[in-house]
């Protein structure tokens, strides 16, 4: 089917991305491996999603937040979807996303996001302004964009000011630099870096030498700076929409070029389960793990 891309119920590949999160790559090989999206064509032979599976992409990346894996939410209908995400609604404690924060989002009110972050910093601590505020904030602002409570630029101004407010909290902590050395970064796919800066923010609280590379890089160049750096771990995060199967190969490549003795911790909502069954690599499902997982390495070290 032909149509023309000016039609306003049709979406490019790379509006979708935009909108959803998903990376083109993901798209291409969700459409070659499931079947869905299925988008048609126009005269250029560039793709194009109706309305509908942009809405059911937006579900099924709300669903892989909390831990889904796409396999079995790409075969399912959209009200099988909005199912399983009011299933998990009535799990889940009351949002802190409140109505004053919500207006300081919809204004893209830096000073009064701004404020929020530095008064949860004062009460919580760097640790608590993560595990209490941000990690779960996270979510709440997906659903509110699920709900179409917030549009895309909300959200983006979200995580660029977050990202602006962590690293500047970062740069005025006292920092002693006590082992472990941690580099952090993810796999050349992975273009996230929020859940990156958030381990970081959460290691150094615990008092741990991070050096961070930021995200998309390649295998060969995280082992070489890994050596340079003198690390004992290297730590990668994954996003949701970060497909299971290349996490694994890459991660499994990594793990064989590395040397034993620099350890391998992976987190992150996209961070495969199965990880946890590879020898040589320590999966986090949460966040909160990470200060036992730092006293760990230290009582072995």
């Amino acid at each position: 089917m032909n149509t023309t891309a000016s039609s306003p119920a049709l979406s490019t590949i790379g509006a979708v991305e935009r909108e959803t999160g998903l990376l083109k790559d993901t798209l291409r090989v969700w459409e070659r491996r499931y079947g869905f999206p299925a988008p048609i064509r126009d005269e250029a032979g560039e793709r194009l999603y109706p309305r509908d599976q942009v809405d059911r992409l937006r579900l099924i990346c709300r669903l892989m937040d909390q831990g889904w894996r796409p396999g079995k939410l790409l075969a399912l209908p959209a009200d099988e979807l909005d199912a399983l995400i009011a299933a998990d609604r009535t799990r889940r404690a009351p949002t802190l996303l409140s109505g004053e924060l919500v207006a300081a989002l919809r204004a893209h009110d830096v000073e009064a996001l701004r404020r929020g972050f530095q008064a949860a910093l004062l009460e919580k601590g760097l640790k608590g302004l993560i595990t209490d505020l941000i990690a779960p904030l996270n979510v709440d602002i997906g659903e509110a964009w699920l709900r179409g409570e917030l549009g895309v630029p909300d959200e983006h101004f979200y995580t660029e000011q977050l990202q602006t407010f962590l690293r500047g909290a970062l740069a005025s902590y006292p920092r002693p630099g006590r082992p472990p050395r941690v580099l952090l970064t993810t796999l050349p796919e992975e273009e996230h870096g929020l859940g990156l800066l958030m381990a970081e923010v959460m290691l150094s609280a615990e008092g741990a030498h991070c050096c961070s590379l930021g995200p998309r890089m390649p295998v060969t160049d995280i082992v070489r700076a890994a050596q340079t750096a003198s690390a004992d771990v290297v730590a990668l995060s994954f996003s949701a929409a970060f497909p299971a199967r290349q996490a694994l190969d890459g991660l499994r490549t990594l793990r064989a070029t590395l040397p034993p003795s620099i350890e391998l911790w992976v987190g992150g909502a996209g961070a495969p389960a199965r990880l946890r069954e590879e020898p040589g690599i320590r999966l986090m499902r949460d966040i909160g793990e990470l200060p036992d997982t730092v006293s760990d390495w230290r009582s072995r070290h």
